[in-house]
């Protein structure tokens, strides 16, 4: 197989972590994740097909193959290495290491990349709480829910907050990092939700609490869900 393009590799990671989000990838979602024009999209997926790393069928979405899924393992490893070794070693914050981890994921080594793990005590997560692949392709992730999803008045441990800078942001705000507690106090009409984190109270936006994963940690929960008709969408101010 020929060397992949930085392009062919990214493509492969979004690849992957939309699969494991959402599902279906579509190339529509495909182009706003990457910020790329559609038709640009189909004519990458095309290569790659070619190459047989995905499965593509035009109006239905699009799959890794087996060789697809081990690089975007290899790819979301460096990554999430990266992510960890640039707030660890260098300082950076928790919403800049995505872009700096995006530059670099394409040019370091396996040798490199193994320094970086040892010196690191070979982690599990990264700084959002997302499972580093392990070197045989092992993806560790524990059962979560959305935030947004979470009963009421049960405490619940932060998992993992998805790996956008603006979210990221908003998350850090209100304290909402991976190992915080919180518990959701209640759905507010036309608001989102108003939580506790530690002895803070807070109102956040549904889409800031469908982007922090959580687990349960009382055995007691409600079997109320939010209803969507009451939840606004715009992310916390």
């Amino acid at each position: 197989m020929p060397r992949l393009s930085s392009s062919m590799e990214d493509y492969l990671r979004a690849i992957y972590i939309l699969s494991e989000r959402e599902g279906t990838v579509t190339t529509t979602r495909l182009a706003e994740y990457l910020n790329v024009a559609p038709p640009s999209v189909t004519g990458m997926l095309k290569k790659l097909a070619r190459l047989r790393l995905v499965h593509y069928t035009p109006y239905r979405g699009v799959t890794l193959t087996r060789a697809g899924r081990r690089i975007a393992l290899e790819v979301i490893r460096h990554h999430r290495l990266l992510e960890l070794f640039l707030m660890e070693a260098l300082g950076y914050d928790w919403d800049e290491v995505h872009a700096e981890a995006d530059r670099l994921e394409h040019a370091i080594s396996e040798a490199f990349e193994e320094r970086i793990a040892e010196m690191l005590g070979h982690p599990a997560y990264d700084p959002h709480g997302d499972p580093i692949p392990t070197r045989a392709g092992e993806v560790p992730l524990p059962a979560a829910r959305r935030l947004s999803e979470a009963p009421l008045r049960v405490t619940c441990e932060v998992l993992r907050v998805t790996d956008e800078a603006s979210t990221l942001r908003q998350a850090a705000r209100v304290g909402l990092r991976p190992g915080a507690r919180v518990i959701v106090e209640e759905w507010v009409p036309g608001t989102g939700l108003r939580i506790r984190v530690g002895d803070q109270e807070h109102r956040i936006r549904r889409h800031l609490a469908e982007r922090v994963f959580v687990r349960v940690l009382s055995s007691e929960s409600s079997p109320e869900t939010m209803p969507d008709a009451t939840a606004a969408t715009s992310d916390h101010p």
